[in-house]
């Protein structure tokens, strides 16, 4: 077996899965899920009806083979919805790539882009900086690439934001990928462009490849939506993206996290090594799934239907569970990041055990380093089922920790 694997641990929620071992959730509550950042709101009709075009159409349908780098008409979509949400101009067949979801883009992007021999000392391996807390894919693909994940400080001062100037030129130095996520999960934090830049300098300077995370980019809940690393290396003259890769999806912008669907953007000597490697890893995207995607890139509408259900349950919500915890509305996502003031772990099982809701401790998102683990005294809520539900979630929290105050 891969000597590698026993390196991963456990994912969060079979983390989650033992703390409530053996637990029975109080009977008199019907359960409410905030674990899992998986979007429930309805899934648009229009968006349905292409898939079922797309099948009736054979052999455009199922009856033939897709091609890895995707249909032209799919990558001409990536473009102009990057235009039209960021003001870019990109070459479609050149600089982007349809995937099967973020997810599966994250991890096998790592695996292009490591090289694992790279390094002339023994024993010092390549490094893949992440933010912490983060999306624990960050951590298996570098893993499983060979590389030493190595992981930022975070700043309460700032949301939980990466501390970038903590890493030492060291660590920059054996850097091979750097993962960024904008807006974060679970804090919400979104980057500003004195920040893009100080990343883009130090890329240039060290020559590590920025992976920019940014699946929550479409909920958010200010009036200007959030900077993205594409845009952000087009306001700064960098048209041609050196080193950057943006990974982007439809599951939460257009609530299809079952659809699998996403795409790449950015580097076209990156996405030119990166097709060749997709090509053996056998991940080409279903046509129906293609023909469903370029009706979801082109249409806006449902989309901001979509955040504006966002912004009333996180106005409903966010003050209610403020009466009795550290929260606040955060820059954009669909998560919670709240300070509980006590044993995070304790606090979620109690909690499940008590009022039969289910929330994430924030350690389970994040590692031990350099003395502390950023997630202790944390809670991640995922605030993805119908407001009521979030809002019937939010009393009961509030009422379990005024009882537990007593």
């Amino acid at each position: 077996m891969n000597p590698l694997l026993p390196l991963l641990q456990p994912y969060p929620f079979e983390r989650l899965r033992q703390l409530f071992q053996g637990i029975t959730p109080n009977p008199a509550y019907s359960p409410i899920s905030l674990g899992i950042g998986e979007p429930k709101h309805a899934t648009p009709a229009f968006i349905q009806q292409a898939m079922v075009n797309a099948i009736e159409r054979a052999p455009s349908g199922l009856a033939s083979y897709p091609a890895t780098a995707g249909e032209p008409a799919l990558r001409q979509a990536f473009a102009a919805w990057l235009q039209k949400r960021y003001g870019l101009c990109v070459n479609p067949l050149m600089q982007t790539l349809p995937v099967n979801g973020s997810r599966e883009a994250l991890f096998s992007l790592t695996q292009t882009i490591v090289n694992p021999h790279a390094s002339t000392s023994p024993g010092n391996k390549p490094l893949v900086v992440c933010p912490n807390p983060f999306y624990q894919i960050y951590e298996g693909s570098a893993l499983l690439a060979g590389a030493e994940p190595y992981y930022v400080a975070s700043d309460p001062a700032r949301n939980f934001a990466p501390d970038w100037d903590s890493v030492p030129e060291a660590v920059w130095a054996r850097t091979q990928q750097l993962f960024v996520c904008s807006p974060g999960n679970p804090t919400g934090a979104v980057m500003p462009l004195s920040e893009w830049k100080k990343l883009f300098d130090l890329s240039d300077r060290f020559g590590f490849v920025i992976a920019s995370d940014e699946c929550y980019s479409e909920i958010y809940f200010r009036d200007e939506p959030p900077l993205g690393g594409m845009q952000a290396a087009a306001e700064l003259g960098r048209h041609d993206f050196k080193n950057l890769i943006s990974l982007t999806s439809l599951s939460k912008r257009s609530n299809l996290p079952g659809m699998r669907s996403g795409f790449v953007a950015g580097d076209a000597n990156i996405l030119a090594q990166y097709l060749l490697y997709r090509t053996y890893h056998g991940c080409a995207m279903s046509p129906v799934v293609q023909a469903a995607s370029i009706a979801a890139w082109g249409d806006e509408a449902h989309v901001v239907e979509n955040r504006a259900l966002y912004r009333t349950k996180f106005n409903e919500v966010t003050p209610l569970l403020a009466e009795v915890i550290n929260v606040r509305l955060p820059d954009a996502g669909f998560y919670l990041w709240a300070e509980v003031g006590t044993d995070e772990q304790a606090f979620t099982r109690d909690l499940y055990a008590n009022y039969n809701v289910t929330v994430l401790p924030g350690s389970f998102l994040a590692r031990e380093a350099r003395g502390s683990n950023p997630g202790s005294g944390r809670i991640r809520m995922a605030l993805v089922a119908d407001t009521a539900e979030c809002v019937s979630a939010a009393h009961r929290i509030r009422d379990f920790v005024r009882d537990s105050a007593r």
